[in-house]
C-alpha cells in the first residue's frame, strides 16, 4: 500500500512522484469549443506605455496607382508599440575624499563620506540584487554572472552577500508590520514545512491570509513555535489535522483537501470494504467542498448531512484504516464546515500551502541556510514577496523605497501594508 502512495492520495509532494508510475490519461474527446479565449472573456491586452520616441508613418501611394495623397487629410488609425531594452550604462560615481593638515594643531583632517553613500552599491542596484536573490531565488553565482553579463561590472559573491545583509536590515520594519497585520486578521491559514540550517532540522512556519503572508523559522515543530508565530492572535484557524492545531481553543476549519487525499487513498485499496468507504467518502467530501462556491439549500444540506453521518457511523467501529478515518472525522465534526458559517473562511488550507511552496523550492535548491542571519533574510524576503503577490504589487519598487530610506536612516512608508 505504501508503494502506491503519491501526491494525489497522500501528503507527499508532487516532486516525489515516480515519473514512470503516473496514471495514464484518458483519451481526450475533441473539445466542443475552440482553443484560446472564449466569447465574453476579459482580454489581457498589452499596456500602451509612455513613448520615448514617436515615429509617424504615412502612406505614399494607393494600390490603385495614385501617388498624390494629401497629407492634410491623413488621420492616425493604429499605434504599433515596439519595446526595446536600452543599452545599459551604469551610473558610476567617484566620491574623492580630501584631507589636509590643520594649521592650528597640526593634525590631519580627513573628509567623511556621508552615511547615504557609504554602501558601495546604490538603492536600485541593491534592490535588483535582492530581487534576483530573494524574489526570484537565484544563487549568488547566478547573480554574479548576471551582473557581469548584463550590467557589465564585476562583483564578488561576498559583496553580493553584504548587499543582501543590508537589504535584510532594511526590510526589518516591513517584516514587523506584516506580523502585526497578520495577527490582527480574523482568519489565518497556518502551516509549516521542514527547513535546514547547516544540515540541522528547523521548521519554516507560515501565517497567511488575504492581506499578508508572515513567515518564521523556528528550531521546533511545537506549541512553543506556534505561539511565537501567532503571539496574541485569537481568530479562526484554517489548518490540517496536526494535533497541535486540533487543540486550538477557538474556531477552526480543518483542511478538506487533506481528507480528500486520504479518501482517494482508501478508494484505491484492494479491500472491497475499505475501497467502498473511500469512494463514498470521496464523493461526499468533494460535494462539501463544492458548497463553498454554491451554498446548499436547506434540503440539499439535510440530504448531505444524513448521508455523511450515516457513512461515518457505518464504519466507525471498523478495525482498519476506514474505521480510523471515520473516527477522526467524527472527532473533527465541528471543524469540517465552518466555511459555511463564517465569512472569509475557506474549506482548504491551500492558501498556506501555496505560501510555503516557494520556501520548499528554496530549501531544495540551496539546502536551507547557514546561519541565524540567513534565517532572518529568508523570513523577511519571503514575507515581502508573498505579501506583494497577494496585493498584486510589484516588489522591486518596494525594495528600492525600503533601501533608500535605510541608507538615509529614515523610517519607510508602511501604511500600504495596513490598508
Amino acid at each position: 500500500v505504501q508503494n502506491k502512495r503519491n501526491s494525489q492520495n497522500s501528503s507527499k509532494p508532487p516532486s516525489s512522484d515516480n515519473p514512470f508510475n503516473k496514471p495514464k490519461r484518458k483519451t481526450a474527446k475533441k473539445p466542443k469549443r475552440k482553443r484560446g479565449g472564449q466569447k465574453g472573456h476579459k482580454g489581457h491586452q498589452q499596456t500602451i506605455l509612455k513613448p520615448t520616441q514617436v515615429i509617424v508613418i504615412k502612406p505614399t501611394y494607393c494600390p490603385c496607382g495614385h501617388q498624390l495623397l494629401n497629407p492634410e487629410k491623413m488621420d492616425p488609425f493604429y499605434t504599433h508599440q515596439q519595446i526595446e531594452l536600452p543599452k545599459i550604462d551604469m551610473d558610476v560615481i567617484h566620491h574623492i575624499l580630501h584631507q589636509c593638515v590643520c594649521e592650528k594643531c597640526g593634525k590631519t583632517v580627513k573628509a567623511r563620506l556621508p552615511q547615504a553613500q557609504q554602501p558601495g552599491y546604490g538603492p536600485r542596484l541593491s534592490a535588483l540584487i535582492a530581487e534576483l536573490s530573494g524574489i526570484e531565488g537565484s544563487s549568488r553565482l547566478t547573480v554574479q554572472n548576471f551582473c557581469q553579463s548584463v550590467l557589465g561590472f564585476s562583483i564578488s559573491t561576498g559583496a553580493i552577500q553584504n548587499v543582501i545583509d543590508r537589504v535584510s536590515e532594511a526590510l526589518s520594519p516591513a517584516y514587523d508590520r506584516i506580523g502585526q497585520v497578520a495577527r490582527s486578521e480574523p482568519v489565518n491559514h497556518i502551516d509549516e514545512t521542514s527547513w535546514r540550517q547547516y544540515g540541522k532540522l528547523k521548521w519554516l512556519w507560515a501565517m497567511v491570509n488575504k492581506r499578508v503572508s508572515y513567515y518564521l523559522i523556528h528550531n521546533h515543530r511545537s506549541k512553543e513555535a506556534f505561539l511565537e508565530l501567532i503571539d496574541d492572535w485569537k481568530g479562526i484557524l484554517v489548518s490540517d489535522n496536526y494535533p497541535l492545531y486540533t487543540g486550538w481553543i477557538n474556531r477552526r476549519q480543518s483542511c478538506l483537501a487533506h481528507y480528500i487525499r486520504r479518501a482517494k487513498d482508501l478508494a484505491q485499496r484492494p479491500s472491497e470494504s475499505i475501497s467502498r468507504f473511500g469512494t463514498s467518502l470521496l464523493k461526499e467530501l468533494r460535494r462539501l467542498c463544492h458548497f463553498a462556491k454554491a451554498p446548499p439549500s436547506e434540503r440539499q444540506w439535510t440530504q448531505f448531512y444524513s448521508r455523511f453521518i450515516l457513512l461515518l457511523f457505518l464504519y466507525e467501529g471498523a478495525d482498519d484504516d476506514a474505521g480510523k478515518l471515520s473516527r477522526l472525522l467524527l472527532r473533527e465534526m465541528d471543524s469540517l464546515w465552518v466555511f459555511l458559517e463564517e465569512e472569509g473562511v475557506e474549506p482548504t488550507n491551500n492558501r498556506a500551502e501555496r505560501g510555503l511552496r516557494f520556501g520548499v523550492l528554496w530549501r531544495k535548491r540551496s539546502n536551507g541556510t547557514k546561519s541565524t542571519k540567513g534565517n532572518r533574510w529568508v523570513e523577511r524576503i519571503l514575507s515581502l514577496k508573498e505579501t506583494c503577490r497577494l496585493r498584486s504589487k510589484p516588489s522591486f519598487p518596494v525594495l528600492v523605497d525600503f533601501i533608500e530610506n535605510y541608507f538615509k536612516e529614515q523610517q519607510p512608508e508602511l501604511d500600504w501594508l495596513s490598508s
